[in-house]
């Protein structure tokens, strides 16, 4: 049965626009100005700076005049309460279920906060698994959060497609293992000499319609990257 490893935050669903929905509301809550919201996002880094420094940051700005629970509460809960997941993407993995493929999640985080986003966006049941780096005690880029994943579902590793937006985190894990892959682009332009990806497409409803139609004797193994959809 064929497997698809597919990334969460800004892959299958985005992220980035549910934290500035969140943040937009924290600023106008709180009398703060709007032009803050870059700045806050900006800190934020589509969620690679350590939560503690977000919060040291939002804290030293806004301490006098916000409650420390209202900092915490933006930072655990304001993606998971505003993330949605696309009509697109929830067809892509409809379809791929339909097709026989087995589709596992797999995401660098905190436990609660992914399995929220996970369970808030209906996700859970369109996936058959997932692997949350806390909760495994691995994170992407290193191989064995990949592999856990696939042991989730008890299907082998090897002729697995890997689908995300992170080239570190996503295309360097899957490279690694020898797994095809299909890199999320957002626009942004590929800009890594030492490895890539099979292929580039401009969002995960494109990147899972991609390993779909491939033959099945492709999917095994490395190889050169195969085109942009």
């Amino acid at each position: 049965m064929p497997l698809l490893l597919l990334d969460l935050d800004n892959t299958l669903v985005d992220r980035d626009a549910a934290f500035r929905k969140a943040v937009a509301g924290f600023l106008a809550q709180h009398g703060l100005p709007d032009s803050d919201l870059t700045w806050v996002t900006t800190i934020d880094a589509s969620g690679y700076t350590l939560r503690h420094e977000v919060a040291a940051a939002l804290t030293d700005r806004y301490g006098d005049v916000v409650p420390a629970t209202a900092i915490r509460a933006l930072l655990d809960n304001g993606v998971t309460d505003h993330v949605v997941l696309a009509r697109s993407s929830r067809e892509a993995l409809a379809k791929a279920r339909a097709s026989g493929w087995t589709c596992v999640i797999v995401t660098n985080g905190r436990t609660a906060q992914q399995e929220a986003k996970i369970r808030n966006t209906g996700l859970d049941q369109l996936v058959q698994g997932w692997a949350i780096s806390e909760a495994v005690g691995h994170k992407k880029p290193e191989p064995e959060i990949f592999q856990l994943a696939a042991a989730t579902v008890n299907i082998p590793l090897p002729g697995a497609w890997v689908i995300g937006d992170s080239p570190h985190a996503d295309i360097a894990g899957a490279d690694a293992l020898g797994l095809r892959s299909v890199w999320v682009t957002d626009g942004q332009p590929w800009t890594h000499d030492s490895y890539q990806p099979t292929h580039v497409a401009n969002d995960v409803a494109t990147a899972i319609s991609h390993a779909l139609r491939t033959p099945e004797e492709r999917r095994v193994g490395g190889g050169a990257r195969s085109g942009t959809d």
